[in-house]
């Protein structure tokens, strides 16, 4: 293979080496367990930075803060879809 790449193959590149990764990869579950405890804490750094609240009171706000930050997506997905439907009826796009 060459080292001549053009930059429009970084994505087809980086799907192989996922496809390579998983296909060697024994436990999927433990390969991405840090990962998906990294983003759990990150809910809980939110809404408890100093860590003085008690465990289920900050899995619960964390859980909250969760929810929340995907419903603010979803608003702005479904404004976005509005405004371009919008749009498209005018003639702008």
């Amino acid at each position: 293979m060459t080292t001549d790449r053009h930059p429009d193959d970084a994505a087809l590149i980086a799907k192989l080496a996922a496809h390579v990764k998983w296909a060697a990869c024994p436990d999927r579950t433990a390969a991405t367990a840090a990962a998906r405890k990294a983003y759990a804490d990150r809910w809980e750094k939110a809404v408890d930075p100093d860590n003085t609240l008690p465990e289920a009171e900050r899995a619960r706000r964390a859980a909250h803060a969760k929810s929340a930050h995907y419903m603010r997506m979803a608003l702005k997905s479904h404004e976005a879809r509005r405004n371009n439907t919008a749009a498209r009826k005018r003639g702008d796009a």
